[in-house]
């Protein structure tokens, strides 16, 4: 992994977040961090138009100086990390794959505010596509969360499966640039028969995890109350294309885990 990208929009909830960003490049041993900025304005009229174009000109201005700004914000937080800047015209979800590639960027790490009912239908919509659609793995960092060391990982998924297949690629690339301890967390009955989880201990078996199990319901409910107890410090959830955790995060229940999760939770594509 060369870079970690952090799309922002130069709120305090984004500032935490590259500051969560930039501490996490510092124990994986990546040395590039670049902000990015997307900017569009509503298709209203034709966009080539003289008006249009005199406005998409004020934006890439404000843009640019907005980004220099919060560069210069973040720079005591970060020696020994290269920090660049990127703004462009476009829409956040739909070019980030491409932004990702060209930077050879492994990791996307944005920020996210809770709140009330109303406040979660309006805000965080971006930072929810993003990790929905973006294939490289999204991490989302609350707005109250702090940094600590990543020591204890807790991957959540279906795991109860014979089909199962887990994308292990983010999840080792995580595990060996921190040494976590790593916990597996299935919301199920705990089987009588191994055979019902045999893909996943297969598939897992090079890392050695802890298999935990729950029948709490409430996903968010379980998920906290596990992290709060084992103290975990990164929550990794797989999201299928059809499947239990693509029902999730379609749902309120996923929303809830984004905007309430107490630690950063890490979005992989399965």
């Amino acid at each position: 992994m060369e870079a970690i990208l952090l799309p922002t929009d130069f709120s305090p909830t984004a500032k935490n977040a590259a500051v969560y960003a930039i501490k996490l490049a510092n124990q994986l041993g990546v040395k590039k961090l670049v902000l990015y900025h997307s900017y569009e304005i509503p298709l209203t009229i034709d966009p080539m138009a003289p008006m249009q174009m005199l406005e998409i000109e004020s934006l890439k201005e404000a843009s640019q100086k907005n980004i220099t700004d919060f560069q210069g914000e973040l720079t005591a937080f970060a020696p020994g990390i290269d920090m660049e800047t990127l703004s462009e015209y476009g829409d956040l979800t739909g070019g980030l794959d491409e932004v990702c590639e060209k930077l050879n960027a492994g990791l996307v790490v944005m920020g996210i505010t809770g709140g009330g009912v109303l406040e979660e239908k309006l805000i965080g919509s971006n930072t929810l596509s993003v990790a929905k659609h973006t294939k490289t793995p999204v991490i989302i960092v609350p707005a109250d969360a702090g940094f600590t060391p990543i020591e204890k990982i807790m991957l959540t998924g279906d795991f109860d499966k014979k089909d199962t297949t887990i994308p292990l690629n983010p999840v080792r690339d995580m595990l060996s640039g921190t040494g976590a301890e790593l916990f597996v967390f299935n919301i199920e009955e705990k089987p009588d028969n191994p055979d019902i989880s045999y893909a996943a201990h297969t598939q897992l078996a090079e890392f050695d995890p802890e298999y935990h199990f729950s029948q709490n319901k409430n996903y968010v409910e379980a998920i906290n109350a596990f992290a709060l107890e084992y103290k975990v410090d990164l929550v990794i959830t797989v999201l299928k294309k059809h499947g239990f955790f693509e029902g999730m995060f379609s749902a309120d229940h996923t929303k809830m885990l984004a905007f309430h999760s107490h630690v950063p939770l890490m979005v992989v594509q399965g």
